[in-house]
């Protein structure tokens, strides 16, 4: 009885005794799997025309989960959650507020005064006693590289590619502005209302999961946002570090490379070493005393952050390990640019948690 009714059962997965769905019901098997593929591809392409408004959630998203770790420190300094929300909402539009104000106008004179100057600055280098004498000894490696960073250097498309990355803020002024206000009034709104959200999403899940469901995703959103807070303070550390050295070697444009490396260095385990390698060349532009005091200065900071600094700001956000590092960031850098390789690597950091945390016990338990 036991195996008929097994047999049965199959029978009846299959389509019935005669053979399968496609074997009994050809006509509309056909229509299901092109009804499938067209909603697929309506779906596709109502992505790829939102792209830009579904980015800039998913920065909101980041944002106010990385701002979520700083609420939950007022809370444990004696604010409530409603104060501790408006406490941070402030700060982060006074942050916004002061990187207009006070930062945009300097870093806009000197990348226009860099761009504008930079051909004077390499013949200065090239007309300098030292610079031949470095050329043949590198047998022309040190004139290749002089002229490639000219090049990158006097491109307007890559400066607006860095000030952009994948909201495009370089197309337009007020695309610019309007993309901007939209992800920080977005932020703000996520910031707020952080808590109802998560309570409504856990709504949706079936009552007999719910609480494992709801425990996991607390978990997983707390170690993100640990991460991304944690690798903003790194990057901010890093950026005024590299901006105060570069001044006083004599780089006359080191607001505009500190801000890059404001960003560059959110990537880590890479992050570091290419701004490194930016300003030692930068640097060359002054003097080869200069580059090297900013060689050995950063590969000193570079200790420092990787056995110092990390360990404390990052607390028990989830590790993500080196190789997933670079993959992720040379993924997400090929689908969107900078600010792909940027959110790639709290997103593997998620996704590692839930291998950790569900597939491995449930495979040790099975």
């Amino acid at each position: 009885m036991r195996a008929a009714d097994r047999m049965r059962r199959r029978e009846s997965a299959a389509g019935g005794p005669g053979g399968s769905f496609f074997s009994q019901h050809p006509l509309r098997w056909g229509f299901v799997v092109a009804l499938g593929v067209l909603l697929a591809a309506l779906l596709a392409i109502v992505v790829v025309n939102l792209q830009g408004v579904l980015l800039s959630v998913f920065i909101a998203a980041f944002v106010a989960l990385g701002l979520d770790p700083l609420i939950r420190w007022f809370q444990r300094h004696g604010l409530k959650r409603g104060a501790a929300i408006v406490v941070v909402i402030l700060l982060f539009v006074l942050v916004v507020i002061g990187i207009i104000w006070v930062i945009i106008p300097p870093l806009v004179s000197q990348a226009t005064s860099l761009v504008t100057t930079l051909p004077a600055q390499v013949q200065e280098l090239q007309d300098s006693g030292w610079y031949e004498q470095a050329n043949e000894t590198t047998n022309g490696v040190l004139a290749a590289v002089v002229q490639s960073v000219e090049d990158i250097l006097s491109d307007p498309n890559v400066w607006a590619s860095i000030g952009g990355g994948a909201l495009a803020f370089g197309a337009a002024v007020v695309d610019a502005v309007s993309t901007g206000f939209f992800v920080v009034v977005l932020s703000i709104y996520f910031i707020a209302t952080l808590d109802a959200t998560k309570r409504a999403c856990y709504s949706l899940v079936k009552a007999s999961n719910r609480e494992q469901v709801e425990n996991y995703g607390e978990r997983i959103m707390q170690s993100v946002g640990k991460y991304l807070s944690g690798m903003v303070v790194l990057a901010f550390f890093n950026a005024v570090f590299s901006t105060i050295l570069l001044s006083l070697v004599g780089v006359k444009y080191a607001l505009v490379i500190g801000v890059v490396a404001l960003f560059v260095t959110l990537i880590p385990l890479i992050g570091t070493v290419l701004t490194t390698i930016l300003m030692t060349i930068v640097s060359l532009f002054v003097s080869p005393t200069a580059a090297l005091i900013v060689l050995v200065a950063m590969l000193i900071y570079m200790q420092i952050e990787a056995y110092i600094l990390t360990p404390r700001v990052m607390g028990k956000a989830v590790q993500v390990p080196g190789t997933i590092v670079l993959i992720s960031a040379l993924a997400g850098g090929t689908l969107l640019g900078l600010l792909g390789a940027l959110v790639a690597i709290p997103i593997s950091a998620g996704i590692l948690l839930i291998i950790r945390e569900i597939v491995v016990p449930r495979q040790a338990r099975s």
